[in-house]
C-alpha cells in the first residue's frame, strides 16, 4: 500500500532518537569476527580445520573485515586451519583486504612459538596481526597472573599476597611492553593489545596500560568486557575517556553477552567513536556468547542509520545455517533477525495488519536478511490470513485443478477448522520428547564430567595392568572418542619416541 502521508508523520522513526551521535563514518568501521576462536570456546563446540576454512570464506564473503584465528601453536588442528585460511586468501577465496589475526600471551615464549608455527606452515609474520594480551583488572593482575609477574620481576613467591596492587600494575606494564617490543623486533608489523577484564579495571590504569602499549609499538588497542557485566552506563564511563585519550586510533570493543546486553553495549561504544566492534556469528562464544553479528549490523543499519558499505546483509541467514551445522548449536526459533519464527505470524490481528502493509507490525524487512514472511495457522488465526494464502496464484491454481473454488464459504470453513483442530491438539500435545532429544544431543557435543571420570577409571585400570596405549583398541567404551586408527598410530609413535 502507498501511504498518503510521509511515513515520519505517521510514526516516530528510530532515527528521531538516535541521530546526532558520534558514530564513525561507515567506511571506517571494521567488523571483527571471533567465531573461529571465541565461538569455538562455547562448551562442546569444536570446528575441524576444513570447517574453519569454510567459515572463513563465508565470513569474508558476507563482509567481515578481521578474522580472529586464535592460537595456532596450541593445537595441530588450529595450525592446519590457519594454513588453509592463508592459502584461501592467496587464491582469492578470501578478500585481499581481510585481516587475519593470531593470539598469544604477553611473553616471549608464546611469541616465539607463534612465529615458529607460522614459519612451519609458510606464513610470514607480516601476513597476520598478533594480538598480544595481558590482564587489566587488579583482581586478575594480583590473583590470576600475580605469581607470573613475581617471577618476571625476580621476587620471591612468598610475597604474593602481601605486595600491593601497585606492584602488580607496574609489573604488568613491564611484561606487556616487553612482549610488544620483542614482537616488533621479530618483524611483526601489526600488534593488537589489551588487558582482560577491562570492564572491571581501574580507568586511570586502563589508560596508562594503553598508552604504554602504544609507546612500545602496539598498533591497535582492544578493550574487553570479559565477563559480560557491562551496562551502557559503564560503556560511557570507560569509552568517553578512552576515545578522548586516543581520538585518532582505531579502538576495538570486545563484549560478552552474559546479561543479553552485548549488542547494545557494542552499539553504545560505537556511538562514542569505537571503529572496530567484535562479534561472532549466531552470538557464539563462551558462557552466554559474544555480541551477535546479526544483531550488531542490523541494529546499526535500521535503528541508527549506519549502513556498512560492503556488508551483505541478505546472507545473514545463510551464514546462520552454516554455523548451526558446524557447531551443533541451533539458534532459538525466536532469535532476533535470524530465528525461524521472527517473520512467522499466526495472530489474526497481526496478520490482518501485515496484509495492509508489513510496516504495521514488521519493522525489519525480511528480504534484507534473506527471509520471507510466512503464516502458520491455529487458534489465533483470522480469516484475512487464510484468504491471503488460499488466493496466492500458486495455491489457487492447484485448488482449481482439484475443482475447488476459493470463495468466502471455503475460507470461513477452513478458518473454523484450523482453529478447532489446533485447540484440540493442546489437550494431547506434549513436547517432552522434543526437548529431551535436543538436550541429549547437546550433551553429546563434549565429554561430560561423568564420562570423563568413567574414561579415567577405565584408562587408569588398563594402564595399571601394563596395557599402555593398547587400551584404545581393546576397550570398547572409549571408541566413541578415539575413533581413528591414524590418530592411534600417531599416539603410539609419540609414546615410543618418549
Amino acid at each position: 500500500m502507498e501511504f498518503r502521508e510521509p511515513i515520519n508523520e505517521l510514526i516516530n522513526l528510530p532515527e528521531k532518537f538516535t541521530s546526532g551521535l558520534n558514530f564513525p563514518a561507515p567506511e571506517r568501521i571494521k567488523i571483527y569476527d571471533s567465531t573461529l576462536r571465541d565461538g569455538e570456546q562455547m562448551p562442546g563446540v569444536a570446528f575441524s580445520p576444513g570447517q574453519k576454512y569454510q567459515l572463513a570464506v563465508a565470513l569474508s564473503d558476507i563482509g567481515c573485515d578481521i578474522l580472529d584465528l586464535g592460537f595456532p601453536f596450541a593445537a595441530l588442528s588450529d595450525r592446519h586451519a590457519l594454513q588453509l585460511i592463508v592459502q584461501a586468501k592467496r587464491k582469492g577465496e578470501i578478500r585481499e583486504d581481510v585481516e587475519l589475526l593470531v593470539m598469544c600471551r604477553s611473553n616471549r615464549n608464546d611469541i616465539n612459538a607463534t612465529i615458529e608455527t607460522l614459519k612451519d606452515i609458510d606464513v610470514d609474520v607480516t601476513d597476520v596481526t598478533f594480538f598480544i594480551f595481558t590482564s587489566g583488572s587488579d583482581l586478575h593482575l594480583k590473583y590470576k597472573i600475580g605469581k607470573t609477574l613475581l617471577r618476571r620481576e625476580g621476587r620471591d613467591l612468598s610475597e604474593w599476597l602481601d605486595l600491593p596492587v601497585e606492584f602488580y600494575r607496574q609489573a604488568n606494564i613491564n611484561m606487556q611492553c616487553d612482549a610488544i617490543s620483542y614482537a616488533r623486533e621479530q618483524g611483526v608489523k601489526e600488534v593488537e593489545f589489551g588487558g582482560e577484564d577491562g570492564s572491571r579495571a581501574d580507568l586511570d590504569y586502563t589508560i596508562e596500560l594503553a598508552k604504554a602499549g602504544y609507546a612500545a609499538g602496539g598498533t591497535r588497542y582492544s578493550f574487553p568486557d570479559t565477563v559480560g557485566c557491562f551496562t551502557p552506563e559503564g560503556v560511557d564511563y570507560y569509552f568517553k575517556r578512552i576515545i578522548k585519550e586516543f581520538p585518532d586510533q582505531d579502538i576495538v570493543c570486545h563484549f560478552h553477552n552474559d546479561f543479553g546486553m552485548a549488542n547494545i553495549n557494542t552499539i553504545r561504544a560505537m556511538s562514542l567513536g569505537v571503529t572496530v566492534p567484535t562479534c561472532t556469528a549466531n552470538g557464539m562464544g563462551e558462557r552466554a556468547g559474544n555480541a551477535p553479528l546479526h544483531q550488531v549490523v542490523m541494529t546499526l543499519k535500521l535503528l541508527y542509520g549506519i549502513e556498512l558499505p560492503h556488508f551483505k546483509y541478505e546472507k545473514l541467514r545463510e551464514l546462520t545455517k552454516i554455523v548451526e551445522d558446524f557447531s551443533g548449536i541451533p539458534v532459538s526459533a525466536h532469535e532476533p533477525i535470524i530465528g525461524k519464527g521472527v517473520f512467522t505470524h499466526e495472530s489474526g490481528i497481526h496478520t490482518a495488519g501485515l496484509l495492509i502493509d508489513p510496516l504495521i507490525y514488521q519493522v525489519i524487512p525480511p528480504d534484507e536478511v534473506g527471509a520471507k514472511i510466512r503464516y502458520v495457522f491455529g487458534k489465533h488465526s483470522g480469516i484475512a490470513a487464510v484468504k491471503a494464502v488460499l488466493e496466492r496464484p500458486e495455491y489457487r491454481a492447484g485448488l482449481e485443478r482439484d475443482g475447488v473454488e476459493v470463495n468466502s464459504d471455503l475460507i470461513d470453513a477452513v478458518t473454523l477448522f484450523v482453529k478447532d483442530a489446533r485447540q484440540k491438539r493442546t489437550r494431547s500435545d506434549k513436547f517432552t520428547s522434543v526437548t529431551e532429544a535436543y538436550y541429549r544431543e547437546y550433551n553429546r557435543l563434549g565429554i561430560s564430567e561423568l564420562r570423563l571420570v568413567e574414561l579415567a577409571s577405565t584408562i587408569g585400570r588398563l594402564l595399571n595392568e601394563g596395557m599402555g596405549m593398547k587400551l584404545i583398541e581393546t576397550e570398547e567404551a572409549s571408541v566413541d572418542y578415539f575413533p581413528t586408527r591414524s590418530w592411534l598410530k600417531y599416539w603410539r609413535k609419540l609414546k615410543d619416541e618418549s
